[in-house]
């Protein structure tokens, strides 16, 4: 096992397309850290910098207590699992698993005892005379996740090693690889756009757009205190919805004007506002925070709504809704809603979790500072 760092590290193509800018992230030994992020934001290339298949424009990066800059990717003693597995198709599961420790020149019975070791840790033991054409797209991720195991390395490598599996395989697969983390107890950094892959995986997540580092914490501190507005938009099903308005202060209050809307903000965000005095400025609330019933014991912050579209999904209804000055946003209500299509309803505001953000797509949460108790 090892830790991993990455310090100020930059990544520049063909020297005009900046994929990795000003990267610094410790992942400490034995963690499982996910990076996760828009398609195109620089998460893989970052996953090839650390395995050495692309070398930095600047930086520096560590394995263990090793600057590896110039030292080969078969030198780094990482693993890498790739989305499309990479197997050898004219090779057998064992073959495959095989092949990197026969490179080493590792003894035949070391080699069988690591195969043997993989195959029953993953449940594969019945597949490694298959090659890769005849095995299942799940069976297909196991034998490439168990290439990487029986080489023992300090570091796991994977990237969005189940964007080809279906939904229901991805689940099972997702916990197997949770599963697999905890027994081994190296250190994995797990590449995915997937944000319920990120949340549910990760003991830290670090979330990167346009190459850049937005925040990077436990899954629920980003999800609860987004440190801008790109994060709270992109974590979260569905996704956070935001409002636009003009901030109010007066006296000891402040609020949003939404058009013919006033949203009352609770008073403890008012010394956090004050900079703001009748600035545009941006609401955000989760779906789950919006509803056609009162919040017990806040105010009655509501919005008049348009009722579009109604979704169940099982466990919860979500409402599609527009306003009357045609904000478009999403409710998530009880499972059995008796709302429906075109109805007008007013819907109230959970203003104990509601967070303000400058303008932008990287507009910051002003409200980060807040107590808990707010």
């Amino acid at each position: 096992m090892a830790r991993i760092f990455l310090e100020d590290v930059t990544k520049v193509f063909d020297g005009e397309v900046t994929a990795v800018s000003n990267f610094n992230l410790k992942v400490t030994d034995g963690e499982f850290m996910v990076i996760v992020g828009p398609s195109g934001c620089g998460k893989t290339t970052t996953l090839r910098l650390i395995a050495g298949l692309e070398k930095t424009t600047s930086g520096n990066i560590y394995i263990g207590d090793t600057l590896v800059n110039d030292v080969l990717p078969k030198d780094r003693d990482v693993a890498m699992v790739f989305q499309n597995y990479a197997l050898y198709p004219h090779m057998t599961a064992y073959q495959n698993m095989a092949f990197a420790l026969k490179m080493r020149k590792f003894p035949r019975t070391q080699i069988n005892n690591r195969i043997e070791e993989a195959a029953k840790l993953l449940g594969i033991e019945h597949l490694l005379n298959r090659k890769p054409k005849a095995l299942s797209g799940g069976q297909r991720q196991r034998v490439a996740v168990g290439r990487a195991i029986v080489r023992n390395p300090k570091a796991f490598l994977l990237d969005e090693p189940l964007s080809n599996l279906d939904a229901k395989l991805r689940l099972t697969t997702r916990a197997e690889i949770k599963g697999l983390h905890h027994r081994l107890q190296t250190t994995f950094i797990y590449v995915t756009h997937d944000q319920a892959e990120a949340m549910t995986l990760g003991e830290r997540i670090c979330v990167m757009n346009n190459g850049v580092i937005q925040q990077i914490a436990d899954p629920m501190e980003v999800y609860q205190r987004p440190i801008n507005r790109f994060v709270a938009g992109f974590l979260g099903t569905p996704p956070m919805n935001f409002f636009a308005g003009y901030l109010k202060l007066q006296n000891d209050t402040a609020c949003l004007m939404l058009g013919n809307d006033t949203i009352m903000l609770p008073k403890p965000l008012k010394p956090l506002l004050k900079d703001y005095r009748d600035k545009e400025m941006v609401m955000g609330v989760r779906p789950e925070n919006i509803s056609p019933e009162h919040f017990p014991g806040q105010s009655n912050n509501m919005i008049w709504t348009t009722v579009d579209i109604i979704e169940p999904v099982g466990n919860r209804t979500d409402v599609y809704l527009s306003s009357q000055r045609g904000d478009k946003f999403i409710a998530s209500t009880a499972p059995y809603t008796k709302l429906k299509a075109n109805d007008t309803v007013q819907m109230y505001i959970d203003m104990e979790n509601v967070h303000i953000f400058e303008p932008g797509e990287t507009g910051k949460n002003v409200t980060l500072s807040k107590s808990k108790s707010v």
